[in-house]
Protein backbone atom coordinates (compact mmCIF):
# COMPACT_ATOMS: atom_id res chain seq x y z
CA UNK A 1 0.00 0.00 0.00
CA UNK A 2 2.70 2.46 1.01
CA UNK A 3 5.09 1.29 -1.71
CA UNK A 4 2.45 1.74 -4.41
CA UNK A 5 1.64 5.17 -3.00
CA UNK A 6 5.32 6.07 -3.15
CA UNK A 7 5.45 5.12 -6.84
CA UNK A 8 2.46 7.39 -7.52
CA UNK A 9 4.10 10.21 -5.55
CA UNK A 10 7.30 9.96 -7.60
CA UNK A 11 5.26 10.22 -10.79
CA UNK A 12 3.48 13.32 -9.49
CA UNK A 13 6.65 15.32 -8.90
CA UNK A 14 6.68 18.91 -10.19
CA UNK A 15 10.48 19.00 -10.38
CA UNK A 16 11.79 15.96 -12.21
CA UNK A 17 15.33 14.90 -13.04
CA UNK A 18 16.49 12.40 -15.69
CA UNK A 19 15.87 8.89 -14.46
CA UNK A 20 13.11 9.75 -11.97
CA UNK A 21 10.53 8.01 -14.12
CA UNK A 22 12.74 4.92 -14.22
CA UNK A 23 13.06 4.98 -10.43
CA UNK A 24 9.30 5.28 -10.12
CA UNK A 25 8.82 2.35 -12.51
CA UNK A 26 11.19 0.21 -10.46
CA UNK A 27 9.33 1.10 -7.26
CA UNK A 28 6.03 0.22 -8.93
CA UNK A 29 7.35 -3.14 -10.14
CA UNK A 30 8.66 -3.81 -6.62
CA UNK A 31 5.17 -2.98 -5.32
CA UNK A 32 3.67 -5.56 -7.69
CA UNK A 33 6.14 -8.17 -6.44
CA UNK A 34 5.34 -7.35 -2.82
CA UNK A 35 1.62 -7.52 -3.46
CA UNK A 36 1.91 -10.87 -5.24
CA UNK A 37 4.15 -12.43 -2.59
CA UNK A 38 2.21 -11.19 0.44
CA UNK A 39 -1.19 -12.04 -1.04
CA UNK A 40 0.02 -15.51 -2.01
CA UNK A 41 1.48 -16.06 1.45
CA UNK A 42 -1.61 -15.06 3.40
CA UNK A 43 -3.86 -16.99 1.00
CA UNK A 44 -1.73 -20.07 1.57
CA UNK A 45 -2.02 -19.55 5.31
CA UNK A 46 -5.79 -19.39 5.18
CA UNK A 47 -5.97 -22.49 2.95
CA UNK A 48 -3.75 -24.49 5.28
CA UNK A 49 -5.41 -23.17 8.44
CA UNK A 50 -9.06 -22.33 7.61
CA UNK A 51 -9.83 -21.42 11.22
CA UNK A 52 -7.26 -18.62 11.03
CA UNK A 53 -9.35 -16.86 8.38
CA UNK A 54 -12.45 -16.79 10.56
CA UNK A 55 -10.42 -15.76 13.57
CA UNK A 56 -8.82 -12.95 11.59
CA UNK A 57 -12.17 -11.52 10.49
CA UNK A 58 -13.54 -11.75 14.03
CA UNK A 59 -10.55 -10.06 15.62
CA UNK A 60 -11.68 -6.44 16.23
CA UNK A 61 -8.18 -5.09 15.58
CA UNK A 62 -7.00 -7.30 12.71
CA UNK A 63 -10.29 -7.21 10.80
CA UNK A 64 -10.02 -3.44 10.45
CA UNK A 65 -7.01 -3.91 8.21
CA UNK A 66 -8.80 -6.04 5.64
CA UNK A 67 -9.55 -2.83 3.64
CA UNK A 68 -5.80 -2.38 3.23
CA UNK A 69 -5.97 -5.12 0.58
CA UNK A 70 -8.28 -2.88 -1.45
CA UNK A 71 -6.11 0.16 -0.79
CA UNK A 72 -3.22 -1.81 -2.24
CA UNK A 73 -5.36 -2.52 -5.30
CA UNK A 74 -6.05 1.20 -5.64
CA UNK A 75 -2.34 2.05 -5.67
CA UNK A 76 -1.76 -0.62 -8.32
CA UNK A 77 -4.47 0.96 -10.49
CA UNK A 78 -2.83 4.35 -10.01
CA UNK A 79 0.55 2.88 -10.92
CA UNK A 80 -0.80 1.26 -14.07
CA UNK A 81 -2.23 4.62 -15.11
CA UNK A 82 0.99 6.48 -14.32
CA UNK A 83 3.54 4.07 -15.75
CA UNK A 84 1.58 1.71 -17.98
CA UNK A 85 -0.71 3.94 -20.05
CA UNK A 86 2.07 6.13 -21.54
CA UNK A 87 3.93 2.99 -22.66
CA UNK A 88 0.98 0.98 -24.01
CA UNK A 89 -1.67 1.26 -26.69
CA UNK A 90 -5.24 2.58 -26.43
CA UNK A 91 -6.44 -0.76 -25.05
CA UNK A 92 -5.09 -0.10 -21.54
CA UNK A 93 -7.37 2.88 -20.70
CA UNK A 94 -10.31 0.65 -21.67
CA UNK A 95 -9.09 -2.05 -19.28
CA UNK A 96 -8.60 0.51 -16.53
CA UNK A 97 -12.15 1.78 -17.06
CA UNK A 98 -13.54 -1.72 -16.56
CA UNK A 99 -11.33 -2.29 -13.51
CA UNK A 100 -12.45 1.03 -12.07
CA UNK A 101 -16.14 0.10 -12.08
CA UNK A 102 -15.38 -3.31 -10.57
CA UNK A 103 -13.29 -1.59 -7.90
CA UNK A 104 -16.10 0.85 -7.06
CA UNK A 105 -18.64 -1.97 -6.69
CA UNK A 106 -16.35 -4.12 -4.53
CA UNK A 107 -15.16 -1.33 -2.23
CA UNK A 108 -18.66 0.02 -1.68
CA UNK A 109 -19.69 -3.49 -0.66
CA UNK A 110 -16.75 -3.60 1.76
CA UNK A 111 -17.78 -0.26 3.25
CA UNK A 112 -21.31 -1.52 3.87
CA UNK A 113 -20.68 -5.10 4.95
CA UNK A 114 -17.65 -4.48 7.14
CA UNK A 115 -19.29 -1.62 9.02
CA UNK A 116 -22.33 -3.85 9.53
CA UNK A 117 -20.00 -6.44 11.03
CA UNK A 118 -18.38 -3.81 13.26
CA UNK A 119 -21.80 -2.61 14.41
CA UNK A 120 -23.03 -6.10 15.30
CA UNK A 121 -20.16 -8.45 16.09
CA UNK A 122 -16.90 -6.66 16.81
CA UNK A 123 -17.73 -5.48 20.36
CA UNK A 124 -15.83 -2.24 19.84
CA UNK A 125 -16.20 0.45 22.47
CA UNK A 126 -15.68 4.20 22.58
CA UNK A 127 -12.51 3.68 24.60
CA UNK A 128 -11.01 1.39 21.94
CA UNK A 129 -11.53 3.90 19.12
CA UNK A 130 -8.60 4.45 16.76
CA UNK A 131 -8.34 6.16 13.35
CA UNK A 132 -8.38 2.62 11.89
CA UNK A 133 -12.18 2.79 12.23
CA UNK A 134 -12.02 4.94 9.09
CA UNK A 135 -10.35 2.19 7.05
CA UNK A 136 -13.48 0.31 5.86
CA UNK A 137 -14.66 3.40 3.95
CA UNK A 138 -11.17 4.42 2.82
CA UNK A 139 -10.99 2.21 -0.31
CA UNK A 140 -14.26 3.44 -1.80
CA UNK A 141 -13.23 7.00 -0.96
CA UNK A 142 -10.18 6.54 -3.17
CA UNK A 143 -12.55 6.03 -6.10
CA UNK A 144 -12.30 9.80 -6.48
CA UNK A 145 -8.51 9.75 -6.41
CA UNK A 146 -8.42 7.01 -9.05
CA UNK A 147 -10.98 8.88 -11.16
CA UNK A 148 -8.86 12.03 -11.07
CA UNK A 149 -5.93 10.15 -12.64
CA UNK A 150 -7.61 7.85 -15.15
CA UNK A 151 -10.32 10.26 -16.38
CA UNK A 152 -8.08 12.44 -18.63
CA UNK A 153 -7.32 9.43 -20.86
CA UNK A 154 -10.97 8.40 -21.22
CA UNK A 155 -13.33 9.59 -24.01
CA UNK A 156 -15.83 12.26 -22.86
CA UNK A 157 -18.81 9.87 -22.82
CA UNK A 158 -16.89 7.62 -20.39
CA UNK A 159 -14.99 10.33 -18.56
CA UNK A 160 -18.00 12.16 -17.15
CA UNK A 161 -19.61 9.08 -15.49
CA UNK A 162 -16.24 8.19 -13.95
CA UNK A 163 -15.85 11.69 -12.52
CA UNK A 164 -19.43 11.75 -11.21
CA UNK A 165 -18.85 8.39 -9.49
CA UNK A 166 -15.55 9.67 -8.14
CA UNK A 167 -17.16 12.78 -6.64
CA UNK A 168 -20.00 10.70 -5.22
CA UNK A 169 -17.87 8.16 -3.39
CA UNK A 170 -15.15 10.62 -2.45
CA UNK A 171 -17.95 12.54 -0.77
CA UNK A 172 -19.17 9.40 0.97
CA UNK A 173 -15.69 8.70 2.30
CA UNK A 174 -14.95 12.19 3.59
CA UNK A 175 -18.38 12.51 5.22
CA UNK A 176 -18.11 9.16 7.03
CA UNK A 177 -14.62 10.22 8.14
CA UNK A 178 -16.03 13.51 9.43
CA UNK A 179 -18.54 11.49 11.46
CA UNK A 180 -15.69 9.41 12.91
CA UNK A 181 -13.45 12.36 13.78
CA UNK A 182 -15.54 13.59 16.77
CA UNK A 183 -15.45 10.06 18.25
CA UNK A 184 -11.68 9.95 17.71
CA UNK A 185 -11.09 13.37 19.27
CA UNK A 186 -13.44 12.55 22.15
CA UNK A 187 -11.42 9.39 22.79
CA UNK A 188 -8.20 11.41 22.85
CA UNK A 189 -9.76 13.94 25.21
CA UNK A 190 -11.00 11.34 27.70
CA UNK A 191 -8.41 8.53 27.42
CA UNK A 192 -5.32 10.32 26.19
CA UNK A 193 -2.99 9.22 23.40
CA UNK A 194 -2.93 5.64 22.06
CA UNK A 195 -0.33 3.14 23.24
CA UNK A 196 3.15 4.20 22.18
CA UNK A 197 3.59 1.43 19.58
CA UNK A 198 0.24 2.34 17.97
CA UNK A 199 0.73 6.09 17.72
CA UNK A 200 1.87 5.97 14.07
CA UNK A 201 -1.71 4.90 13.30
CA UNK A 202 -2.78 8.44 14.21
CA UNK A 203 -1.54 9.49 10.76
CA UNK A 204 -4.50 7.62 9.23
CA UNK A 205 -6.59 10.67 10.11
CA UNK A 206 -4.44 12.73 7.71
CA UNK A 207 -5.57 10.64 4.74
CA UNK A 208 -9.26 11.53 4.13
CA UNK A 209 -8.88 15.33 3.80
CA UNK A 210 -5.63 14.95 1.86
CA UNK A 211 -6.88 12.44 -0.70
CA UNK A 212 -10.13 14.41 -1.04
CA UNK A 213 -8.13 17.53 -1.84
CA UNK A 214 -6.13 15.94 -4.64
CA UNK A 215 -9.21 14.10 -5.94
CA UNK A 216 -11.36 17.23 -6.19
CA UNK A 217 -8.63 19.23 -7.90
CA UNK A 218 -7.75 16.39 -10.27
CA UNK A 219 -11.34 15.61 -11.23
CA UNK A 220 -12.19 19.28 -11.84
CA UNK A 221 -9.19 19.56 -14.16
CA UNK A 222 -10.34 16.45 -16.05
CA UNK A 223 -13.88 17.67 -16.78
CA UNK A 224 -14.69 17.24 -20.49
CA UNK A 225 -15.29 20.59 -22.23
CA UNK A 226 -18.02 20.93 -24.85
CA UNK A 227 -19.73 17.74 -23.76
CA UNK A 228 -23.13 17.20 -22.14
CA UNK A 229 -23.79 19.58 -19.28
CA UNK A 230 -20.55 21.46 -19.95
CA UNK A 231 -21.47 22.10 -23.58
CA UNK A 232 -24.49 24.09 -22.36
CA UNK A 233 -22.63 25.64 -19.41
CA UNK A 234 -19.00 26.07 -20.53
CA UNK A 235 -18.18 28.47 -17.70
CA UNK A 236 -19.08 25.77 -15.18
CA UNK A 237 -15.71 24.07 -15.64
CA UNK A 238 -13.78 27.16 -14.57
CA UNK A 239 -16.15 27.69 -11.64
CA UNK A 240 -15.75 24.09 -10.47
CA UNK A 241 -11.97 24.22 -10.84
CA UNK A 242 -11.82 27.34 -8.70
CA UNK A 243 -14.19 25.84 -6.15
CA UNK A 244 -12.18 22.61 -6.02
CA UNK A 245 -8.92 24.48 -5.50
CA UNK A 246 -10.19 26.63 -2.63
CA UNK A 247 -12.08 23.72 -1.05
CA UNK A 248 -8.83 21.79 -1.31
CA UNK A 249 -7.06 24.47 0.73
CA UNK A 250 -9.85 24.21 3.32
CA UNK A 251 -9.39 20.44 3.61
CA UNK A 252 -5.59 20.62 3.39
CA UNK A 253 -5.55 22.69 6.58
CA UNK A 254 -7.51 19.95 8.39
CA UNK A 255 -5.05 17.34 7.17
CA UNK A 256 -2.14 19.54 8.25
CA UNK A 257 -3.62 19.92 11.74
CA UNK A 258 -4.00 16.15 12.12
CA UNK A 259 -0.48 15.74 10.73
CA UNK A 260 1.01 18.07 13.35
CA UNK A 261 -0.85 16.37 16.21
CA UNK A 262 0.30 12.97 14.95
CA UNK A 263 3.94 14.08 14.58
CA UNK A 264 4.11 15.49 18.11
CA UNK A 265 2.45 12.39 19.56
CA UNK A 266 4.77 10.02 17.69
CA UNK A 267 7.91 11.96 18.58
CA UNK A 268 6.89 11.96 22.25
CA UNK A 269 6.92 8.17 22.34
CA UNK A 270 9.66 7.49 19.78
CA UNK A 271 12.40 6.42 22.25
CA UNK A 272 10.16 3.63 23.61
CA UNK A 273 8.40 2.74 20.35
CA UNK A 274 8.72 -0.85 19.11
CA UNK A 275 7.91 -1.78 15.52
CA UNK A 276 4.29 -2.45 14.72
CA UNK A 277 2.60 -2.78 11.33
CA UNK A 278 0.90 0.57 12.00
CA UNK A 279 4.29 2.16 11.33
CA UNK A 280 3.37 2.05 7.65
CA UNK A 281 0.88 4.81 8.47
CA UNK A 282 3.95 7.04 8.58
CA UNK A 283 3.96 6.70 4.77
CA UNK A 284 0.64 6.07 3.04
CA UNK A 285 -1.58 8.90 4.44
CA UNK A 286 1.31 11.34 4.10
CA UNK A 287 1.71 10.38 0.45
CA UNK A 288 -1.80 11.76 -0.10
CA UNK A 289 -0.93 14.84 1.98
CA UNK A 290 2.17 15.48 -0.12
CA UNK A 291 0.44 15.03 -3.48
CA UNK A 292 -2.37 17.32 -2.27
CA UNK A 293 0.26 19.96 -1.48
CA UNK A 294 1.73 19.58 -4.97
CA UNK A 295 -1.70 19.87 -6.62
CA UNK A 296 -2.47 23.04 -4.68
CA UNK A 297 0.89 24.45 -5.78
CA UNK A 298 0.10 23.63 -9.39
CA UNK A 299 -3.34 25.20 -9.10
CA UNK A 300 -1.99 28.48 -7.74
CA UNK A 301 1.15 28.27 -9.93
CA UNK A 302 3.25 28.73 -6.80
CA UNK A 303 6.86 27.62 -7.09
CA UNK A 304 7.25 27.94 -3.33
CA UNK A 305 4.47 25.44 -2.65
CA UNK A 306 5.76 23.14 -5.39
CA UNK A 307 9.24 23.13 -3.86
CA UNK A 308 7.64 22.44 -0.49
CA UNK A 309 6.00 19.40 -2.09
CA UNK A 310 9.36 18.27 -3.46
CA UNK A 311 10.94 18.61 -0.01
CA UNK A 312 8.09 16.64 1.55
CA UNK A 313 8.66 13.93 -1.07
CA UNK A 314 12.28 13.54 0.02
CA UNK A 315 11.10 13.09 3.61
CA UNK A 316 8.54 10.49 2.50
CA UNK A 317 11.22 8.52 0.65
CA UNK A 318 13.47 8.61 3.72
CA UNK A 319 10.56 7.54 5.93
CA UNK A 320 9.69 4.64 3.62
CA UNK A 321 13.28 3.39 3.76
CA UNK A 322 13.33 3.67 7.56
CA UNK A 323 10.04 1.81 8.01
CA UNK A 324 10.96 -0.86 5.44
CA UNK A 325 14.25 -1.72 7.13
CA UNK A 326 12.59 -1.56 10.57
CA UNK A 327 10.01 -4.03 9.28
CA UNK A 328 12.67 -6.42 7.97
CA UNK A 329 14.58 -6.19 11.24
CA UNK A 330 11.43 -6.88 13.26
CA UNK A 331 10.77 -10.03 11.22
CA UNK A 332 14.34 -11.26 11.62
CA UNK A 333 14.18 -10.63 15.39
CA UNK A 334 10.82 -12.44 15.67
CA UNK A 335 9.04 -9.30 16.85
CA UNK A 336 6.27 -9.94 14.30
CA UNK A 337 5.22 -12.96 12.21
CA UNK A 338 5.91 -15.19 15.19
CA UNK A 339 3.66 -17.15 17.56
CA UNK A 340 2.17 -14.89 20.20
CA UNK A 341 3.27 -11.72 18.38
CA UNK A 342 0.45 -11.02 15.96
CA UNK A 343 -3.25 -11.92 15.89
CA UNK A 344 -2.79 -14.55 18.60
CA UNK A 345 -1.03 -12.29 21.09
CA UNK A 346 -4.17 -12.06 23.24
CA UNK A 347 -5.13 -15.74 22.85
Amino acid sequence: MSTGGLATLLHSQPHKFPGLNTIGTVVFIFDLLLFTCLTSAITTRFILFPRAFRKSLRNPAESLFYPCFWLSISTIILGIQAYGVPACGPWLPVVLRIIYWIYVACTFSVAVIQYYFLFTAANLTFHSMTPAWILPVFPVMLSGTIASLIAPDQPPEQRLPIIVAGVTFQGLGILVSMIMYPIYLGHLMTDGLPAIDLRPGMFISVGPPSFTTLALIGMSNALPPNYGFFARHPIAIEVLQTLALFTGCFLWALGFWFFCISVISALGGLPKMAFHLTWWAFVFPNVGFTIATIEIGRGFESEGVLWLGSGMTILIVMTWCFVFFSHVRAVLRHKILWPGRDEDKDA
